[in-house]
Parts: structure tokens; C-alpha cells; sequence
């Protein structure tokens, strides 16, 4: 990537992480932040400023913005939106002005609305995690992750490829969808789940008695299948209400299939209750692990570990002195669908390989995932 002025409205973990992969790739490259809020600098922007991955913050977008080769609205969708009709006038001909934003069919229309068609391609890098702000942003988040990117009809060739580049520098994976089709996409494997994830939650919560039982009993397979919950409400409510229509499908979809299993039960068929979660195991264990997708893989495994005092301080010490860094140790009460009592989750892949190596050299027992 030559040395390019890039503009960033929006500055959180996606907006963060992307600034530091082009810094790292091209230290000469330009880095500018928007900051919304006149009275108070974020202290993700100051961090920015310290880090020198971020070169200059502005309050207006009047200032830099107009000599900007590229900006990444890194904003809530509806926000972005709006940012869209500020740019309109100040942008020069051959910015290129991307999202990264998980719903793409009501930016495209305002785009077309506003006559951009020809500077805007929508943009989702298809990673993340429940951790928000720039303090838990990484050059690293996007590598192997897909990044969409949605063209419009009149998205000219060259600029395509130039973000197209960009993308594949920073270490992640382009892939060109149309809008609809990204939105139907992402609403079946992303803002479905995460709508029944909360709404799991929800119900548990409702459903606890006053000694919270459920709550207490609720670590292990339970808190695993319901971690995407965790999420900003603001980002999730944003989703909802942009891509309505294709979540409501998908939905309509998952009732029916709710209520076919709920038939099933109340008649105990039980070819059709095998059926369910046979093929669900098959399809599921088909799904390839090499890429990220939507929603951050989780690195951890499991390991027997004796009843005693220090055993966790032990492994823990073992993995430091070995430069294996962990994001999160601690002992599983409930391990209805686990095996092994300790669960030790790892920011890397490479981090949870090596740490499987040490740990059996040690003799210890222990479960991958």
C-alpha cells in the first residue's frame, strides 16, 4: 500500500485494529480520527496518539477529511449513515469511502440516494469479539478473518482493486458479495444466533428463583453457547433495525423449526428427535476451522488437574516461564458437556498449540476442543 491519507469516523475495536494493521504495513501511511465529541478526547483516541498509530484528531470533518484517499466509517450503522451525508461535499473524486458495518442493504440505498455510488464500497470484516474500544484492538484481529466487501453497480474497477489489496495486506480474506445477499447471509449465521443467544439468556434470567440456582449452574456448556450475548446492545440494537427484514426471515424460519421439534417431542417421534441432532452434528463438524467467521473463534482447552493447593498456580507458572501468554484460567463446576476439570482460553491459536505440547510433556491430561 503507497502512502495514503486515511480517515477513520468511528474508533473502537474494528476501526482500531485496521489502523494498526495499515500502520504496521506502511508506517508512512496517514491516520486521522474523527472525534464527535468537542468536550472530551476518548481514551481510545488518546491511547491512539500514544501508540502513534493514530497521526492526527480532528473535531471537524471539514478539517483533513476533504485530503483523505480513503475513510473507514467504523461507526454504528445508523450513525454511519449520517456521517455519509456530512462527507457528501467535502470528499474529493477518487476517495473511496467503506464501512465496516455487518449490514449492508440501508447504507447501499442511502449511497444511491445520495448519488456516491461511484466512491463507496461497503465493507464487513467478518471478526470481532464480545470486548469492545480500541484498548482491545489488534494488528492481528483481521488476519485469515474474510472481509466483504459489497461494490455497487457503479463501483469503478480500479478503486475495487485498490481496497480489494488493501484488504488482502492487512491479512485478511476479500470475498465480493452483493448487498442482499450479505445481509441474508450474515442474518442466518450472525444476528440470528445472537438473538437467540440473549434471548436464552433472558429467559434463564426470568425463569431463576431467588437463590439463583440456574445462574450458579450455568457455567460450562450453557455460558459457552450463550457467549455471543455478551455483545454491545447499542451495535446489536443498530443490526435489528437495519436488517429487519432478513433477520424476520430467518426467524420465521427458526420458529417453524421450534415448533416442529416441539410436534416431535409431544408425539415422541423418535426417528425425527435423531434426525435433529444427527444432522445437526454432521453439518456442524463440516464447517471449516482454517478461516474466522463472524464470530471471533474461541482458542482453549481442558486438562485433569489434581484436588490440591497451587495446581492452577503451577500450570499457570509452567506457561509463563514458557512465554505462553492466557487470556482467561479457571476451574469448570459444571461439566455436564465438557471434559476436564480446568479451562484455560488462549488469545491465539498458536498460543493454545504450544501450551498443549508443554502440558502432555508434563504428563498432564489434557481434552482440545
Amino acid at each position: 500500500m503507497n502512502d495514503s491519507i486515511v480517515g477513520f469516523i468511528g474508533f473502537g475495536l474494528i476501526g482500531g485494529s485496521i489502523a494498526r494493521a495499515l500502520k504496521e504495513i506502511n508506517p508512512g501511511n496517514t491516520l486521522i480520527a474523527f472525534n464527535y465529541n468537542i468536550n472530551k478526547l476518548g481514551n481510545g483516541l488518546k491511547e491512539a496518539l500514544d501508540d502513534k498509530v493514530l497521526d492526527h484528531i480532528t473535531y471537524d470533518l471539514n478539517d483533513r477529511f476533504p485530503t483523505c484517499d480513503i475513510i473507514f466509517l467504523c461507526a454504528p450503522v445508523l450513525s454511519n449513515i449520517t456521517y455519509l451525508t456530512n462527507l457528501k461535499n467535502m470528499i474529493k473524486p477518487d476517495c473511496i469511502v467503506t464501512d465496516v458495518g455487518s449490514v449492508k442493504g440501508n447504507i447501499h440505498k442511502t449511497v444511491s440516494e445520495l448519488g456516491l455510488e461511484h466512491q463507496f464500497i461497503g465493507g464487513h470484516p467478518m471478526a470481532g469479539s464480545e470486548k469492545t474500544g480500541y484498548q482491545n484492538s489488534h494488528s492481528k484481529l483481521l488476519e485469515n478473518a474474510y472481509y466483504i466487501l459489497t461494490p455497487t453497480e457503479k463501483t469503478p474497477q480500479d478503486k475495487l482493486h485498490k481496497l480489494y489489496e488493501i484488504v488482502s495486506e492487512i491479512g485478511a480474506i476479500p470475498l465480493i458479495l452483493e448487498p442482499k445477499e450479505h445481509d441474508n447471509i450474515t442474518a442466518a449465521i450472525s444476528h440470528v444466533p445472537h438473538i437467540i443467544a440473549s434471548g436464552l439468556v433472558n429467559l434463564v434470567k426470568e425463569s431463576d428463583d431467588t437463590a439463583e440456582k440456574m445462574r450458579t449452574l450455568a457455567a460450562g456448556g450453557f455460558k459457552d453457547i450463550t457467549r455471543i450475548a455478551s455483545s454491545s446492545p447499542v451495535m446489536w440494537q443498530n443490526i435489528c433495525l437495519t436488517n429487519t427484514e432478513s433477520i424476520s426471515n430467518v426467524l420465521n424460519q427458526y420458529i417453524a423449526c421450534l415448533q416442529d421439534m416441539r410436534n416431535a417431542l409431544e408425539r415422541k417421534d423418535e426417528d425425527y428427535i435423531y434426525r435433529f441432532f444427527d444432522t445437526a452434528s454432521e453439518y456442524r463438524d463440516s464447517i471449516p476451522n482454517k478461516s474466522i467467521g463472524m464470530m471471533k473463534k474461541v482458542f482453549e482447552i481442558y486438562l485433569d488437574i489434581i484436588d490440591e493447593a497451587g495446581a492452577i498456580a503451577t500450570i499457570a507458572t509452567l506457561l509463563a516461564t514458557n512465554r505462553i501468554s492466557i487470556k482467561n484460567i479457571g476451574i469448570i463446576h459444571n461439566r455436564e458437556f465438557e471434559q476436564g476439570v480446568l479451562r484455560i482460553e488462549f488469545y491465539e491459536e498458536e498460543a493454545s498449540v504450544l501450551a498443549v505440547e508443554l502440558l502432555k510433556k508434563y504428563r498432564y491430561t489434557v481434552y482440545e476442543r
